[in-house]
């Protein structure tokens, strides 16, 4: 078994004997990599780079995850410790090094384990983390809700171990591809007769050589959509061994509890999640504000999309200024047509503008060059335009 640290809660309920051959694991994990130690990941993996994967997250107690909304993380229940309150675990969101001066912090409040969980060889490994505040503008992963996309190659991504029984928490996150392993050849293999089909989806290279590993748990497997938008179909949970051969990865197939999770997440509260094969567009690319200049913009292209505009057309916007009062910033359709998203205010001294508007643009043709205008009216202070996105 790997890719977790086991918990005592989970020894106890009877885990012991499946997980003799790698007990190693259940101890504390090794201290982070010391700075300008960089090595990948994930076993066979590469450097990820910032924003490869926007909507990752690092669990403190060495597990990963996925923003499912603005205030709700998709992770694995084996790291959890079960249902309730719990205001122990640290949430890193926004970067790839965990030490980035970038990232953005949060803190849980209360955890929902899947009902029923008892080990994951027995499958229903899925947990949501409620933050203590919404981290507003933050990039959510769709999940599916279909067999659709159980097929094809997947990408993983994590800051676990490199290697089996290697450090289980490092600075820097990686990242690798795998490709779909069937049921038939996954349950064939020695080590996972007792494989349940319904819960589980296999991943991973007959050869071995690349794989999540310990520390990796709970962050998400992800493939395209038709719209080249990334969707959650697994969740790393467990395997024999990291990379061996013949020894595929096993995660929970999203799309078996796609309605428990969305359940437990109303019930929890903390924002809608986004509908799967949501088409999302963004540009990440750095502009600067000119200090009291002119408005400057940041475009993107919109394509694929049927018809007109939604009503609710969501655009997510991240601005560094160190006075946002002094920005005006409007939302511009491809034919020219503004809409405001804020105004200037001389009383808001505040850093940055990280937030979601949404504007009823359903007059507008959805293809098309849409652009995020920025002006700065006032003197002294300055800023860049970070990234925005539409969401259609």
């Amino acid at each position: 078994m790997r890719k977790f640290l086991f918990k005592a809660s989970l020894m106890a309920a009877g885990l012991a004997t499946a997980l003799a051959a790698t007990a190693a694991h259940a101890a504390a994990a090794p201290p982070p990599s010391e700075p300008g130690d960089i090595t990948p990941q994930v076993v066979g993996g590469t450097l990820a780079a910032k924003g490869d994967y926007p909507w990752l997250v690092h669990l403190s107690m060495g597990c990963g995850g996925a923003m499912y909304t603005e205030q709700l993380v998709l992770t694995a229940a084996h790291c959890l410790d079960g249902t309730g309150p719990d205001t122990s675990i640290g949430v890193i969101y926004g970067v790839v090094d965990r030490q980035d001066p970038a990232r953005i912090t949060r803190t849980s409040t209360y955890v929902h384990s899947a009902p029923g969980f008892t080990g994951v060889t027995t499958g229903k490994d899925w947990a949501l983390v409620k933050l203590n505040s919404p981290i507003v503008g933050a990039a959510t992963l769709p999940i599916a809700t279909t067999t659709a996309y159980n097929n094809g190659t997947f990408d993983i991504m994590g800051w676990g171990g490199t290697s089996e029984g290697g450090n289980s928490v490092n600075r820097y996150a990686s990242k690798a591809q795998v490709p779909f392993v069937d049921d038939t050849a996954c349950s064939a293999q020695a080590s996972y007769p007792n494989l349940v089909k319904s819960d589980m989806l296999c991943a991973g290279y007959k050869a071995g050589g690349v794989d999540t590993c310990q520390g990796d748990s709970g962050g998400p497997m992800v493939r395209r959509d038709a719209n080249n938008n990334w969707i959650q179909v697994g969740i790393v949970s467990w395997g024999s061994g990291c990379a061996r051969p013949d020894k595929y990865g096993i995660y929970t197939e999203v799309s078996t509890f796609a309605a428990a999770i969305a359940a437990a997440a109303a019930e929890l509260g903390g924002g809608t999640p986004p509908p799967p094969g949501g088409k999302v567009f963004e540009n990440a690319n750095n502009v600067n504000i000119a200090d009291a200049g002119a408005a400057v913009t940041s475009s993107i292209a919109v394509t694929g999309v049927t018809g007109n505009a939604p009503s609710t057309l969501k655009v997510d916007v991240d601005i560094k200024h160190t006075w946002r009062g002094d920005l005006v910033i409007d939302l511009v359709a491809p034919d020219g047509t503004a809409y405001r998203l804020k105004n200037s205010s001389s009383n808001d001294s505040a850093d940055n503008v990280i937030a979601t508007y949404t504007v009823n643009a359903s007059t507008e043709v959805a293809n098309g060059t849409w652009k995020l205008k920025v002006q700065d009216v006032a003197r002294y202070d300055t800023g860049y335009i970070d990234s925005w996105k539409l969401t259609f």
